[in-house]
């Protein structure tokens, strides 16, 4: 399929850009309230700076591994496995919550941002998830179709049934 490796690359850069931005975003919101030196309902205002850094780093460094994940499914235009699809299927579930939250406290152009990294991890997931399925089917290495007889194609044929004088 020619949409499957383009799709994984602009995945790619998208989820680097996403990471250096949230990691980015929350050292700033972090800087911010340790200058202002102020306390937000009795909490430390140094725990709460040490605490969005330490809350952008993490998210920073899971976007990443998203990023890279995606980054070699382009390299290798294989589907991804394991740990690296479930990554990439909480990342679709994260932005659609983010999403979901952000038309209310951001706005429709936050939204819209969200839903589309949305869209394109899904269209991922399923563009590889279909060429997943046509290997399944089509049983590559036994070069036969199936005869629909349950045994799988097997070349070694039943034994006769036995005869009775």
């Amino acid at each position: 399929m020619a949409v499957r490796r383009p799709v994984a690359w602009t995945v790619a850069v998208v989820f680097f850009a996403e990471a250096v931005g949230v990691a980015a975003l929350n050292w700033f919101l972090g800087v911010v309230v340790d200058r202002q030196d102020m306390s937000l309902a009795g909490l430390d205002p140094d725990v709460m700076s040490v605490s969005s850094k330490v809350g952008g780093v993490v998210f920073g460094l899971y976007f990443a591994l998203c990023g890279l994940v995606a980054l070699l499914v382009a390299l290798r235009d294989r589907a991804p496995a394991g740990l690296g699809r479930v990554l990439l299927i909480s990342a679709a579930v994260v932005h659609g919550l983010l999403g979901a939250v952000s038309w209310g406290l951001v706005g429709p152009v936050a939204f819209v941002s969200m839903i589309v990294v949305l869209g394109l991890v899904v269209l991922l997931l399923m563009t590889y998830d279909d060429a997943r399925g046509e290997a399944v089917a089509g049983r590559p290495g036994d070069g036969r179709p199936d005869d629909g007889t349950g045994d799988g194609g097997s070349p070694v044929s039943p034994p006769p049934a036995p005869t009775t004088p």
